[in-house]
């Protein structure tokens, strides 16, 4: 039976990050959005680094969601379970759907409104500007630029990074992680490499590695990788469309393998490529299009695909350098430094969402 005229396909997105939040933006004017997020704003979350030493920074990289889709119905609660035609929230809310999109990337639990997560970088803050003395754990890219962003702008202080793989930055080619290992020896950082550090033997501010070596530090960050936020999949009519690493497979469409109407986007899913920022982006793009296709009734074969993209990565080290890998070629110093990390992409991702920079 076709549609009354006039009336809009429903369209329930669940995750509120970086694919979530522009497919929602994408969508608003051609459907019935409604966005199921754990907290009440998104958040650009490789900007985190910098509102740590710079809590003002903050105020744009934490947007509430009514702020850049304020027609959308904002349900703040997690997701729980999935069946052919609804959702299931936390707060026992049942939500019916037209389409489907996943995008609940890696978990993240963190403060549910805009002024606690404000609070909470202005505490952080506070803990990196009292101490003398600060450890990292974690190797990957928010350790390596949470490192660089506490010695371009407190430079007085000790910081020592402890990794637990044999080098930085893993997930790039191995010359640029020596470039980030170098750029962060030429800073005073201490980087000790093939430990792990026991949290749990903390005392009197010295921690002990794996190694047996014993670290002095008035505060600590934790900086590994965050799981991917599927979990609560594994219950659902979706689960036999999670692969062996609990990642959501799609089709070249980004629709979820066995599911016509519903759409995997962002880090949460199979697709093999490196997970970054912008790519997540590209993918609610791509999913955006092929909805809004699906809702006017085009073809099956009419649908875009989505490639794959070819590695590219940057990772700001200060406000002014950054270690970049384009293909295989890697850079480090003040050109790539020009392209991410003056504003980190905040002005960009803002006007994106149809917001001023």
């Amino acid at each position: 039976m076709d549609d009354p005229i006039g009336v809009k396909k429903r369209v329930v997105v669940v995750g509120g990050g970086i694919a979530g939040s522009l497919i929602a933006k994408t969508l608003l004017n051609d459907a019935d959005v409604f966005l199921i997020d754990l907290k009440e704003y998104f958040e650009i979350s490789w900007a985190s680094v910098r509102s740590m030493v710079e809590p003002s920074f903050a105020q744009r990289s934490v947007i509430n969601h009514l702020e850049y889709i304020p027609s959308a119905h904002i349900i703040a609660s997690a997701a729980t379970d999935i069946t052919e035609n609804e959702v299931l929230t936390a707060q026992g809310r049942l939500i019916a759907y037209d389409y489907l999109v996943i995008a609940t990337g890696h978990g993240d639990a963190g403060p549910c409104s805009k002024d606690e997560k404000l609070s909470y970088y202005q505490a952080e803050h506070d803990k990196i500007r009292s101490a003398n003395s600060i450890l990292i754990v974690g190797g990957g890219p928010t350790g390596v630029e949470l490192a660089a962003e506490i010695v371009v702008d407190f430079p007085g202080k000790k910081v020592t990074l402890v990794h637990r793989g044999s080098r930085l930055l893993e997930f790039i080619g191995e010359k640029a992680g020596k470039m980030a290992h170098d750029w962060l020896i030429s800073k005073k950082v201490e980087v000790i490499l093939g430990q792990s550090v026991d949290l749990n033997s903390w005392s009197d501010d010295v921690y002990k590695t794996s190694g047996g070596e014993t670290i002095k530090a008035d505060c600590h960050f934790i900086c590994t990788g965050k799981p991917i936020g599927s979990s609560w999949l594994k219950e659902t009519v979706l689960k036999d469309s999670l692969d062996s690493r609990g990642r959501l497979m799609v089709d070249a469409n980004l629709r979820v393998k066995g599911h016509k109407n519903v759409f995997g986007i962002g880090d949460i899913t199979d697709i093999p490529e490196l997970k970054q920022g912008y790519l997540a982006q590209k993918h609610a793009l791509v999913a955006a299009k092929n909805l809004n296709m699906l809702m006017k009734g085009s073809e099956e074969n009419a649908l875009v695909n989505y490639k794959p993209a070819s590695p590219m990565a940057i990772v700001s080290l200060g406000r002014r350098d950054a270690v970049a890998q384009i293909r295989c070629l890697p850079i480090v110093g003040r050109i790539p430094g020009l392209i991410k990390s003056g504003d980190l992409f905040v002005g960009k991702t803002r006007k994106q969402l149809g917001l001023k920079s």
